[in-house]
């Protein structure tokens, strides 16, 4: 009886551990998230240090990648930390970039273990800052929560893995599948909810890309416009292999409030790149491709050189299509008006049904929700 009353309570407090260990992560994961959109081309960590079950400093990665989210919370925790519990939504870093290791910085701090989500695929860490805390006696456990911080971190493992960022396409489609009215006028297709999504969406992305042709027929301003959070908006790109994007126009006025990208042709006219560069926006000059419009895997390619890790890709239809059809899309989120345009307005996708995103194989489909009389339904890559 006693044996049995022993591993009854072993097995408990076991339990109650584990339940704890979830907490704190989940913890961890939240605080992460405030720095989507602001820390690359960094990734977004968030950690948790915890002493005898009470949090005693918490960080995330601050505004362009420094300082990192376990020094942050090291500063916070000071001499509380020696013997605590660091959770971290990802691998410590061992190497010395513009700042010190972090692993370095959390053996000196004393801690007693790490309970971190997931290795780090970067080449210059890759499971060496887990083996730099074993080598100095730190317990660590890695695992907790992956399936998440990969999710949170898929900007950061698309630009390590494959040199280009994690690409999220944006549409708002009518009842009948349309994204404009006849002759791409515009039209508003989703209410005010949807809308703050969406600017909570830009916030949370590093750049915003469209094509020449949406800027030419909406004049848009790209920025994110919720109250307070000017700040947050991402870099605007506009694609436009012939350089056709009027000085005139919002985004070029504002190219000095908010970084203005535009992305042409090496053979686009150097005069016109001129003028765009004395009123703030920068130029990306990519190889010329034999189809229209640009090379798509080039532009990616030159984005992630220049540290993007989450592009927000909003349209238009040509632009939509393209990427879905060269497979570069990552995650989807479709909104979905309750009004119809008209047999006459604009495909979501240009050429591709809407059915080459909601039926096919290549999509799955993670949530789905109500925004007043809209919805949103968002598909991740299989």
């Amino acid at each position: 009886m006693i044996f049995r009353i022993l591993e009854d309570q072993f097995a408990q407090k076991s339990r109650d551990a584990k339940a704890a260990d979830q907490r704190f992560m989940q913890l961890a994961l939240s605080l992460g998230r405030r720095g989507l959109g602001r820390t690359w081309p960094n990734p977004a960590v968030g950690a948790v240090i915890v002493k005898d079950g009470v949090i005693v400093g918490r960080g995330w990665t601050q505004p362009g990648g420094r300082p990192h989210a376990e020094v942050e919370a090291l500063s916070r925790a000071g001499a509380a930390a020696r013997g605590a519990t660091l959770y971290v939504t990802l691998e410590p870093c061992s190497h010395f970039g513009r700042s010190p290791p972090c692993a370095d910085a959390v053996v000196a701090a004393g801690l007693a273990r790490v309970v971190s989500a997931i290795e780090d695929p970067n080449p210059e860490v890759a499971g060496k800052g887990h083996a730099r805390l074993r080598a100095a006696g730190i317990a660590v456990d890695v695992g907790l929560c992956a399936a998440e911080a990969a999710h949170d971190h898929a900007g950061h493992f698309r630009r390590i893995r494959d040199k280009r960022p994690h690409v999220i396409l944006k549409l708002a489609v009518s009842a009948d599948d349309k994204i404009a009215a006849a002759g791409h006028e515009p039209v508003a297709i989703t209410g005010e909810i949807a809308r703050t999504r969406v600017h909570l969406l830009r916030a949370q992305c590093d750049a915003i890309l469209v094509g020449i042709g949406t800027v030419l027929a909406d004049d848009p301003l790209l920025t994110c416009r919720l109250p307070g959070m000017a700040q947050r908006s991402p870099v605007r790109i506009v694609l436009d292999r012939a350089l056709r994007l009027p000085g005139t126009g919002r985004l070029v006025h504002s190219a000095r409030e908010t970084p203005l990208w535009v992305v042409t042709s090496d053979l686009a006219d150097a005069p016109a790149a001129t003028k765009l560069g004395a009123a703030g926006a920068q130029v990306i000059r990519v190889g010329s491709s034999a189809a229209p419009g640009l090379d798509l895997p080039a532009v990616l390619h030159a984005l992630a050189d220049k540290g993007i890790t989450r592009l927000m890709v909003e349209g238009g239809a040509r632009v939509a299509g393209s990427f879905v059809a060269a497979g570069l899309v990552d995650e989807i989120w479709l909104l979905r008006g309750p009004d119809t345009v008209g047999a006459d307005g604009v495909p979501a996708l240009h050429a591709l049904p809407l059915a080459a995103i909601t039926q096919s194989q290549a999509f799955a489909l993670r949530a789905s929700e109500a925004l007043g009389k809209d919805s949103l339904t968002i598909y991740d890559r299989s």
